[in-house]
């Protein structure tokens, strides 16, 4: 059988692409399998894929390219979601006919038994493009709460379409069958995967807490360093290291500096496999106001580091048994309960 996923782009860095990487490695032990990236914005992916992975590109985006700006479609809008659901290639940069063309063409030609979309733009392109032969899924790597409400309207419209939908975490499965009642399509939870480590788990024995992310606002990684800037004097010996690029960068250097925990917090930039990372702490962090599964908990769980995290929708409570297997944190209370967990372990 063939599977073949739909991706934005293969080539950045987070949790879609991880778990793509991870899914498909793990169907070529029995599948011939393809990934589809929509965009190619460097050479080589910066998370590898699996060599018996086929990776196509429809676009290429790497520096220099003129491929987004050049020709008529390009100076036309996309037709696939309305407004402010539009879809967007990165930031501020649209999609546009181009993408119409592209997808599409691919969709009504691909030899693929299986289709996997995994984001809602591409999941409307597979409810409309898509060949009734294939079977086609859309994944949900978000939650239903976490979309605004034009994208979850225009995505809710095509869900009915597809042959099953997708989602990371029982309590977002759940929520999609309430909010759809009347759709006969299958709405399943299928839980993200990690193979298993190749690097030597954690003796525990460092005194080093590491977190991993993108640098954006819901992952909090502000309440984080605040949470050890409480602790920091009671525990001299220990280290915070944050894995991970984004927006927030600035902001967060700002944050230690202003802590004065320049020596004992390190912003480590992007790395990738991060299992060695992993491996090189004793706790593990995760202090989002929302996680819809939380890839970076099961991967330090592998490892063999123990992890805290907050209690917030929807991951985190799915995956760890609190006091068992992880420590989890009432979103509510805040940094200071943070600092009590990180005290504690």
């Amino acid at each position: 059988m063939k599977i073949a996923f739909l991706i934005n782009n293969a080539y950045g860095i987070g949790g879609t692409i991880r778990s793509t990487a991870n899914l498909s490695r793990a169907f070529a032990d029995r599948h011939e399998v393809e990934v589809v990236s929509v965009h190619r914005s460097k050479d080589t992916p910066a998370i590898p894929f699996d060599p018996r992975v086929k990776l196509t590109t429809l676009i290429d985006t790497r520096p220099g390219s003129r491929a987004l700006t050049t020709g008529p479609l390009t100076q036309r809008p996309c037709t696939m979601f309305p407004g402010p659901a539009a879809p967007r290639v990165s930031g501020r940069t649209p999609y546009s006919a181009l993408h119409d063309d592209r997808i599409g063409r691919w969709l009504r030609t691909t030899d693929a038994d299986v289709v996997i979309a995994t984001r809602p733009d591409l999941n409307g392109y597979l409810a409309r493009d898509g060949q009734s032969r294939c079977v086609r899924v859309g994944q949900e790597h978000l939650s239903l709460a976490g979309h605004s409400d034009a994208v979850r309207t225009a995505q809710n419209g095509v869900i009915g379409r597809l042959d099953a939908f997708v989602t990371v975490s029982e309590a977002d499965a759940a929520a999609y069958r309430a909010a759809l009642p009347d759709v006969p399509t299958r709405i399943r939870c299928i839980p993200n995967g990690v193979p298993a480590p190749v690097v030597e788990g954690s003796a525990r024995d460092a005194d080093v807490i590491v977190a991993a992310g993108r640098l954006i606002p819901v992952k909090r990684y502000d309440r984080l360093v605040d949470a050890f800037a409480r602790v920091a004097d009671a525990h001299p010996t220990w280290t915070l290291r944050l894995y991970g690029r984004g927006p927030q960068q600035a902001r967060l250097r700002e944050q230690i500096d202003r802590l004065g925990l320049y020596e004992r917090v390190q912003l480590m930039g992007s790395f990738a496999p991060i299992e060695t990372e992993w491996a090189k702490g004793s706790i593990a962090a995760v202090s989002s106001d929302k996680e819809s599964f939380g890839m970076t908990i099961v991967e330090a769980m592998h490892c063999g580091v123990p992890v805290i995290a907050t209690d917030c929708p929807h991951g985190p409570g799915e995956i760890i048994t609190h006091d068992h297997d992880g420590v989890l944190v009432p979103l509510d209370s805040g940094a200071e309960g943070y600092a009590l967990a990180l005290d504690r372990l």
